[in-house]
């Protein structure tokens, strides 16, 4: 690694006191010309005090929630390489070395520290919703996007400037990871991904995440992507199943209509006629709201050449 890079490690910390101190050493032994911040999100117990005097740059961000912290460092952190992790001691630091040669090599813009491909975190993580989310919300993004990820929830990521710089965060919570892993793909930065030892949490530590509001968040940031990145296929969905709704409806009027040459089901017309009206609007938008987002990208691309141009 050349001498110049500017590494900062990232720790975003809820009440990780029983954790912390271990995290900041293991990165220092690591990593001992990088600067290590360390952003606590309202703990109430010692985590800013234990951070502090091991060390790291510590720093508050009132707004509760992993998404604002990690809004927060990307504004506020300057560096060449970045590195966040979470500070619950899950994610054995000796990895780095190999999650950051991909963006020094130029083959990445983020790369995913990959839990699963080993299958270290099916077996270290006892909470089952948790596996069985994790492998939907990875199977649907699959799907959307065309990719073969294996890892899209984990916490432990390396990104190089553009990434950090040229990221828009939408999501408050946990949901980060997941927007994160969307904005990659969609955006076109290259992302790769290195298989990584997980360990669960050490006894009286406890997670943050609760299954199923945080899974249900994550739920929705999918929705919300799938929606507005790509439409087309978002509305033709919608349009085929307004369409099916209406002909399922119409059938039955349309027959009885051909039969007697009378109408008897009048309500049964007058909603299949909307239903299948409700249709063609869906597609319609999905065809304009695809020009729309075309569009956008196009002017992203623009965006980070200029960036890239500044930078220069």
């Amino acid at each position: 690694m050349k001498n110049s890079e500017k590494i900062a490690v990232l720790i975003p910390c809820y009440n990780e006191e029983l954790t912390i101190e271990k995290v900041i050493t293991d990165f220092q032994i690591e990593l001992p010309k990088a600067k290590i911040y360390v952003y606590d999100n309202n703990s109430s117990d010692n985590t800013f005090q234990i951070a502090k005097e091991n060390g790291a740059i510590v720093k508050k961000e009132y707004r509760q929630g992993k998404g604002n912290v990690v809004r927060a460092m990307f504004r506020d952190i300057n560096a060449d390489i970045y590195i966040m992790i979470d500070g619950d001691d899950t994610y054995p630091a000796s990895f780095v070395h190999s999650l950051i040669e991909p963006i020094l090599s130029g083959e990445a813009d983020m790369v995913i520290g990959d839990r699963h491909s080993n299958g270290a975190y099916k077996y270290e993580n006892k909470r089952q919703l948790h596996n069985f989310g994790n492998n939907l919300v990875r199977n649907l993004i699959n799907w959307i996007y065309k990719s073969n990820l294996k890892d899209i929830m984990t916490g432990y990521r390396v990104f190089n400037k553009k990434f950090v710089k040229n990221m828009p965060i939408n999501s408050s919570g946990f949901e980060i990871e997941t927007e994160m892993t969307l904005h990659t793909l969609d955006k076109r930065f290259l992302i790769k991904e290195i298989p990584i030892e997980y360990r669960d949490r050490p006894k009286g530590s406890f997670s943050k995440l609760n299954t199923y509001s945080d899974g249900v968040k994550v739920l929705k940031t999918i929705l919300w992507v799938f929606k507005d990145y790509k439409p087309l296929a978002f509305f033709s969905i919608l349009s085929l199943v307004f369409f099916v709704l209406g002909l399922i409806i119409g059938i039955p009027v349309i027959v009885e209509f051909f039969v007697t040459s009378f109408i008897s089901k009048i309500p049964s017309a007058i909603l299949s006629s909307g239903l299948i009206i409700v249709s063609v609007l869906a597609l319609f938008s999905g065809f304009i709201l695809d020009t729309i987002v075309k569009q956008h990208r196009e002017d992203y691309e623009l965006k980070i050449i200029r960036w890239i141009e500044a930078e220069l």
